[in-house]
């Protein structure tokens, strides 16, 4: 007598709104890492430069934010030395951007294999920040090099705190506020395509609110608002505290990003797990 078939899965459709199902994410951990070697491997695999290009982006962008920032427009750093101040802040400022943008697209740059096969969707915008932050470590590492450098062949006095230690964390802060952004975005891009079009326009004016080139102290009071209502000013600006001991950040403006933090990704993975039952029929 032949037994009966007994199934190991069972796919069913989310019944609830709080339905996100992230034990599968876990399940399918092992796809997350194919999908991050698949994006390291197809960005560079035809590049001279490969995965140097990491390092030399955001550092001519850091020289050239010395040129017009710090001797042209003389704007201060907190004493912090010029190289420093700025790569720091585009070191963020870029991860924070690649997430955003790259889990934005996470619907129509996966159309293909979303239609065919079924695997938890939220992998995919999770490898994406997790190949992001393989390039900030990079880009940090060269950071550490340069610090360094300054601290003991230049004699440059930086007051370095305990609070380094928790740079994990700000990667983990930056990161979860980027792609949680990027959710809700890519929930929306799916019916409405001019919003990457308007994402883009607002990613540039979004850094000139944000202190990458300026130190808070340079804000104006009137304009005091901008660091409770822009949530990536606390962890630029708490970096910089914590490796250069340099700058001031109220609690009150960390515990606003934070909350900003935690309710943006509340509310992008509810939009994300509703939107994916049915973006075949609109993408």
């Amino acid at each position: 007598m032949s037994q009966p078939e007994q199934w190991t899965k069972v796919i069913t459709a989310k019944k609830r709104l709080m339905d996100l199902h992230l034990r599968d994410v876990w399940i399918y951990r092992y796809l997350i890492k194919m999908f991050i070697k698949r994006d390291f491997v197809t960005q560079y695999k035809q590049t001279i430069l490969g995965p140097l290009w990491y390092l030399v982006q955001p550092l001519i962008t850091a020289f050239m934010y010395m040129f017009i920032f710090g001797k042209m427009a003389k704007v201060g750093t907190d004493g912090v030395p010029f190289i420093l101040f700025y790569f720091a802040g585009t070191m963020l400022w870029t991860y924070f951007t690649s997430c955003l943008d790259s889990c934005s697209k996470t619907f129509t740059n996966n159309q293909n294999i979303f239609g065919k096969v079924y695997f938890p969707r939220l992998t995919s915008p999770i490898a994406t920040c997790g190949f992001h932050i393989i390039k900030l470590l990079m880009q940090f590492a060269l950071l550490a090099a340069i610090f360094l450098y300054s601290v003991f062949v230049q004699k440059v006095r930086i007051n370095i705190s305990w609070l380094a230690l928790t740079f994990p964390l700000i990667v983990l802060w930056v990161g979860v506020l980027g792609g949680s952004m990027g959710l809700i975005i890519s929930s929306l891009t799916t019916k409405y395509r001019d919003l990457n079009i308007l994402l883009t326009f607002g990613i540039q004016l979004g850094m000139y609110a944000t202190p990458v080139v300026y130190p808070l102290s340079e804000l104006p009071p009137k304009f005091g608002w901008l660091a409770y209502a822009n949530p990536m000013c606390a962890p630029i600006e708490f970096f910089r505290i914590a490796f250069y001991g340099a700058g001031h950040l109220d609690t009150s403006v960390i515990i606003c990003s934070v909350c900003a933090t935690f309710a943006l990704a509340f509310f992008g993975l509810v939009l994300f797990t509703r939107n994916e039952r049915n973006f075949v029929d609109v993408i």
